[in-house]
Order: C-alpha cells, then structure tokens, then sequence
C-alpha cells in the first residue's frame, strides 16, 4: 500500500514539476505556437559594392532552413506570422596581416547583412539592424570554389543564429 502511495505522490509531483516550467523549447525560441503559425522570409537581395552572385540566394535559403529546423513554424510565401526581408550591405575582403614582402599574409571576407524583422502577433519584437561576421583566409589562396563556399557557410551560420536569437529567442 505505501508502494503504492509513493508512485502515485511521485507521478502528481512530476505532473506539477513540468506544469510549472511552462513551455520549454531547448533551441530557446520564444514563440507562442497557439498564435504563431507561420513565417515568411523575403528574397534578400545583394546591394554590397562588390557582388558576388550566389550570396543573396544563398543567405536566403540558410535562414529559411534554421527557422525550418530550430522552429515548428511553416514557411509561407506571403502573410507570415514573422516576415525577415533585407540585404547584403557589405560584401568586401580586407589583408589583416601583412608579410615582410608587404604583401597579405591572411585575408578576412567580411559580409554585412541588414535585417527587418516584423512579427504581425508582436509588434513590439519588430527590429531592423545590421548583422556582420567574417572568415579568415590564407593571403596565399583565392576565395573561389570550395574556400569560398566554406566562408559563405561559416559567415551564415553565424548570422543566421545571431538573427534567430535576436528575433526569436528570450536569453
């Protein structure tokens, strides 16, 4: 009998336990899932001086794929819930260490990205703001082919996140 009445005090005490931390997301989005359904992210479109062509569509389709992966939100084309819309404001490399020739011993790619964040449900979480990152690279190599696309994927993964937790996490 007091087997019994310990399983079921230790069932109700679990049962209060997780009713009482509310709704836990372990990305740490703050979404509240009963109003928000959808979200929508515009083409981003590259207004840097210098272009580089795959970099818009590229940025565009990384920050669909965290919402997509770190959310249970729906993409739409059109009347999102949360709508991201922008563009590439910086796109340029710059030597950040020289040789003893004058010539670059390690390059930096960086890319600045302004974003406009519009949450329909919220609109006091609406922002616009700049978001940068950079990738060092050998002065000896080009930034084309398989160097480039790896910068592209370690300058988005940052953005990206910095832009999820900006918009949609509550640290």
């Amino acid at each position: 009998m007091a087997a019994r009445l310990h399983k079921i005090l230790a069932i109700a005490l679990l049962g209060l336990s997780t009713a009482a931390c509310g709704i836990y997301s372990f990305t740490g989005a703050d979404i509240d899932y009963a109003t928000t359904k959808t979200f929508q992210v515009n083409n981003f479109v590259n207004n840097a001086p210098i272009v580089e062509p795959k970099v818009a569509r590229n940025f565009t389709l990384e920050l669909q794929d965290i919402l997509l992966n770190q959310t249970s939100l729906s993409l739409v084309n059109n009347n999102g819930d949360l709508v991201y819309e922008g563009e590439i404001v910086d796109y340029y490399v710059a030597p950040i260490t020289a040789t003893s020739k004058s010539t670059a011993a390690q390059n930096r790619l960086t890319i600045g990205i302004n974003v406009r964040f519009s949450n329909t449900k919220a609109p006091e979480k609406d922002f616009e703001q700049k978001f940068t990152f950079y990738f060092d690279y050998s002065g000896s190599s080009q930034l084309i082919g398989s160097q480039l696309d790896t910068a592209l994927e370690v300058i988005f993964e940052r953005v990206t996140q910095d832009i999820f937790n900006k918009s949609l996490a509550n640290w």
